[in-house]
């Protein structure tokens, strides 16, 4: 998926807009209404910023609407964009899951709560995260734990440490506190010593 910063790529690997002879925008836009100047700037300004990364309807939207096209102009984009593809916020929404999760261990609170504020349809949140494979919420918070700390987060800093970790990347607190119990009995069982229940302060 391109995220911000990611080098200049496309959903085909050629650039976004390139070959456009015989799309919806040199025919003159969707159902036979011509694509103006208006127009044509605001597919130019959305293939360039898609050539960067890639974003949600409502994103295009705002970008769109920060460059001073007029709103009907750039809803004739957008929907120029959906038809041809470069627009699909169940395809974003399902990438963006999955880089955040596998790239950098997001629990799904944060992962939802990122998917909305991006415009995201709560029914396409769902169903990205519902998608999401491999193991179970718990598994993966207790995993992050284990790179991060490799022994037992026996004393208060060190459980205050690990809880800031778990809670900035979107698990919740009942469920952290779980992780790292669970990471401290497999940390003793793996030949650490024990320092001390995790459960009390």
């Amino acid at each position: 998926m391109m995220l911000a910063g990611d080098s200049e790529a496309s959903l085909d690997g050629g650039p976004v807009g390139a070959g456009l002879e015989g799309s919806a925008a040199s025919e003159g836009g969707l159902d036979g209404v011509p694509a103006g100047a208006g127009v044509e700037k605001a597919l130019a300004i959305a293939y360039r910023h898609l050539n960067r990364r890639e974003c949600s309807e409502a994103e295009m939207r705002v970008r769109l609407g920060r460059a001073a096209v007029d709103p009907p102009e750039a809803e004739q984009a957008i929907a120029i964009l959906l038809e041809q593809g470069y627009l699909d916020d169940e395809r974003f929404a399902r990438l963006f899951a999955q880089d955040k999760r596998e790239l950098e261990q997001w629990g799904s609170d944060r992962i939802r709560q990122a998917l909305r504020a991006r415009g995201v349809p709560s029914d396409l949140v769902v169903n990205a995260l519902d998608e999401l494979p491999g193991e179970s919420e718990l598994e993966r918070a207790t995993a992050v734990l284990r790179r991060r700390f490799p022994s037992p987060v026996g004393d208060r800093r060190e459980r205050e440490r690990a809880l800031g970790v778990l809670l900035r990347k979107g698990y919740g607190s009942e469920l952290a506190l779980d992780a790292i119990a669970a990471h401290t009995r497999d940390a003793v069982a793996r030949g650490y010593p024990d320092s001390g229940d995790p459960a009390q302060s």
